[in-house]
């Protein structure tokens, strides 16, 4: 059988997940909250069953790690973090952001995790493009870490909190206060990076808050992109790099078409039946113009209604995802989920979605992953192969 990358494609997972052991996060902790981080560690226990088994230790044993993905198919990966950093009160995808009494820890917490993450992806730089954590409480502090982040080489860029709206402590994302934090990621091209299932209320100790978690945990993944339309930032931030993650995509172009609608009916008389608007309300762009500015999709074991979205979105900005190592995720049938969805997509397509266009905007080398790519990456034949019945 032929190993050449044309006959192969060369897979990067745009949503994968690692972290550090509280261990290792004390290891890159500031030493001025090492004794109250070993109070807090002593008194913490682990709600989440995959980071309390044997499979916790896929977020940062890397040769387990690697021999996992490649036995997948998948060469190369974009990381958002996935264990509970110092001081944090849950799984840090979850956690609202920061109240005031808690910044200073949390914000070593975070620091702590983007420490580590830069020692984890220095042990496989071509392969691993890590995403910082930063908060907005404090824009200063975000600039900083924001700069630091980008310093450091992890060109994942910046993971954006998502706040919801019982969150009152925290300026929501289109206020225009943090214009100089877009102005600085949209200059320094740090790619800006929101992640399904954050930005949702606190639903309360009820037997049913799951399910209304799970009801409506699209709408709120998707508000920074509503906020940011409707609030202009993609317009005074035309460079800006947005990405959504691990929230399908198939719901893009309803919600493309319902936005520009509206958009263009207050451009053009002013008003939604009875309520008027004054010029500060209409928007220059729409949201289909906003979105192929600035935007892009990390979408996560997608269907067949994800992969016929690229028809509005435009195949260059869907960039396919694994979520390894949760148990959502594709692993260990990667092969086949990619087979399901993407059998009847254009290999140029398929090629470009499945790993060019993460390549592109978050700097991988597809040169340097070739080889790899040869060794492990799926044929073309076989993802092309009609899907058993």
């Amino acid at each position: 059988m032929s190993t050449s990358t044309a006959d192969r494609y060369t897979i990067i997972t745009a949503d994968s997940h690692a972290g550090g052991s509280h261990a290792q996060y004390r290891e890159h902790l500031d030493p001025a909250y090492l004794e109250e981080f070993d109070a807090w560690r002593g008194k913490y226990r682990n709600p989440f069953k995959d980071l309390k088994d044997d499979r916790r230790q896929r977020n940062w044993d890397s040769e387990r790690r690697w021999s996992e993905l490649e036995a997948d198919g998948v060469v190369a990966e974009v990381i958002f973090p996935n264990t509970v950093p110092p001081f944090f009160p849950s799984f840090v995808l979850f956690a609202q952001p920061p109240k005031p009494e808690d910044y200073q820890h949390r914000l070593a917490g975070i620091r702590a995790h983007n420490r580590w993450l830069v020692d984890f992806v220095n042990e496989a730089p071509e392969r691993r493009a890590g995403i910082g954590q930063i908060f907005i409480n404090d824009i200063d502090d975000a600039i900083e870490d924001a700069i630091w982040i980008k310093e450091h080489g992890l060109r994942g860029g910046i993971l954006l909190p998502n706040v919801s709206p019982d969150v009152r402590w925290v300026r929501p994302l289109y206020d225009p206060e943090y214009d100089r934090l877009w102005k600085v990621l949209e200059d320094l091209e740090i790619p800006v990076n929101v992640h399904g299932g954050t930005g949702v209320p606190d639903y309360g100790p009820y037997p049913f808050s799951m399910l209304l978690y799970i009801n409506e945990v699209q709408f709120y993944s998707q508000r920074p992109f509503v906020h940011f339309v409707l609030g202009g930032v993609f317009e005074r931030f035309p460079r800006l790099k947005f990405v959504m993650t691990e929230t399908g995509c198939a719901w893009v172009p309803p919600l493309l078409a319902r936005l520009d609608e509206m958009i263009v009916r207050i451009r053009d008389t002013g008003a939604t039946g009875e309520i008027r608007y004054s010029d500060a309300n209409k928007r220059t762009m729409t949201a289909t113009e906003c979105f192929q500015q600035n935007c892009w999709m990390g979408v996560s074991q997608p269907g067949p209604a994800d992969a016929a979205a690229r028809d509005v979105m435009g195949a260059d900005r869907f960039m396919w995802g694994s979520d390894y190592p949760h148990d959502e995720g594709s692993y260990p049938n990667t092969v086949a989920a990619i087979q399901k969805a993407f059998h009847d997509v254009d290999p140029a397509d398929a090629r470009a979605m499945l790993g060019g266009n993460a390549a592109a905007l978050y700097g991988f080398d597809l040169d340097a992953l070739a080889p790899l790519a040869a060794q492990h990456g799926p044929s073309v034949a076989e993802i092309h192969a009609p899907p058993a019945a």
